[in-house]
């Protein structure tokens, strides 16, 4: 089982400032040096790695770039992403992050006191964070592989990490923001839509699922703030999403809606959407896992093991009431609860992997049903 941190305000409490921008790419003196964060990186400790040599390459071909193997992970330089993969890369002193890449697979990577954390359309990725090494920032190559669009070889024997675009697709997604600047309770809801689809019905069914889901969120701030007392604290809500799958005629995402309306913390709400592209009809679990008739009775029975085998179990799960709360990703289906439902808050949102394998022995796709 797996979490992923869901207090914003982890992520957003800033500590004595950004590492030097010049830094963190390694010097390549694209930013001015004598900014506010070249004198907090000074007082920044930056731990030396332990780890080997990675060699990169992209669609086969040796960059004069080197990544890291460490701590079981293999690790590229924010500054590869920007020189071989030619993500544009930019800097923002007033919100004191680095932006990265474009579109849906833009990245925002933010120093904080819990280290420097990092989001995809202002979707905080809990699982990953990007580490300073020798003066220069890296990220997990599984972020790319998870949610950039790219896919990965790796040779743990040769040292060797080729990189490729996935092929992806034929859909453009685009990021809508429904934005209200109340006094002291700002509304930032970010959210996709796509066009392009052969199906006008399929593609309006795919927009009006997702928008429906924000938009009755963002309903639920605009009675929230209209009982706010003048004395209460600062109220807050936003949300971002992230794509995790965009192949075999299927698109899954996830979105996340956050609240802070008083007290101690605030609260995430989680959903996720699986799409076949062909129709616009949002897929169940037994659209895809359907050709097992035992694949209900096997996510229950590992969801209950891991659940009971893991801290913060509030106890209650009797299997599967739903079959919405899952994504894809890369051969894998990954399920989750919402805070409070089977877990404690500090437990995050619990998730539960399994392999396209395990849920269809045979070998056949899940996606056979949706040609």
């Amino acid at each position: 089982m797996t979490t992923n941190s869901t207090s914003k305000h982890y992520a957003r409490k800033w500590g004595a400032g950004i590492l030097a921008a010049g830094l963190l790419l390694g010097g390549t003196g694209i930013f001015p040096s004598g900014t506010e964060a070249a004198s907090a990186a000074a007082n920044t400790k930056v731990s030396k790695p332990s780890a080997s040599l990675v060699v990169l390459k992209v669609n086969g071909k040796i960059t004069s770039q080197t990544g890291l193997f460490k701590d079981g992970k293999v690790w590229v330089p924010v500054a590869f992403m920007r020189d071989s993969l030619g993500m544009p890369l930019s800097y923002d002193k007033a919100e004191k992050a680095y932006s990265i890449g474009t579109g849906t697979a833009q990245t925002k990577l933010t120093t904080t006191d819990y280290g420097i954390t990092i989001s995809v359309n202002n979707y905080y990725i809990g699982e990953y964070e990007a580490k300073q090494w020798n003066n220069k920032l890296f990220v997990p190559v599984d972020l790319l592989n998870d949610y950039l669009g790219y896919k990965s070889d790796w040779s743990a024997a040769s040292g060797r990490l080729n990189l490729m675009k996935k092929a992806q697709n034929a859909v453009a997604i685009k990021t809508v923001s429904y934005v209200k600047d109340h006094k002291d309770a700002p509304i930032r809801l970010d959210y996709p839509q796509v066009s392009g689809l052969a199906s006008p019905e399929a593609e309006k069914a795919i927009n009006d699922t997702i928008k429906q889901t924000v938009m009755k969120f963002a309903a639920d701030a605009e009675d929230q703030i209209t009982k706010r007392a003048k004395d209460d604290r600062p109220y807050e809500f936003d949300g971002g999403y992230v794509i995790t799958y965009n192949q075999d005629g299927v698109l899954s995402l996830i979105t996340n809606q956050y609240e802070y309306t008083g007290g101690a913390h605030g609260m995430t709400y989680r959903n996720a959407f699986t799409f076949s592209l062909k129709d616009g009809k949002r897929l169940l679990l037994g659209d895809l896992f359907g050709a097992n008739p035992n694949y209900k009775k096997q996510l229950n029975a590992k969801v209950a093991k891991e659940l009971k085998a893991n801290g913060g179990y509030l106890g209650g799960f009797n299997g599967l009431n739903t079959e919405k709360y899952f994504y894809l990703k890369d051969g894998k289906a990954v399920l989750f609860f919402q805070l409070y439902d089977y877990t404690a808050y500090a437990e995050g949102f619990p998730e539960f992997t399994f392999s396209f394998k395990e849920l269809l022995p045979d070998g056949s796709s899940p996606f056979a049903a949706l040609k």
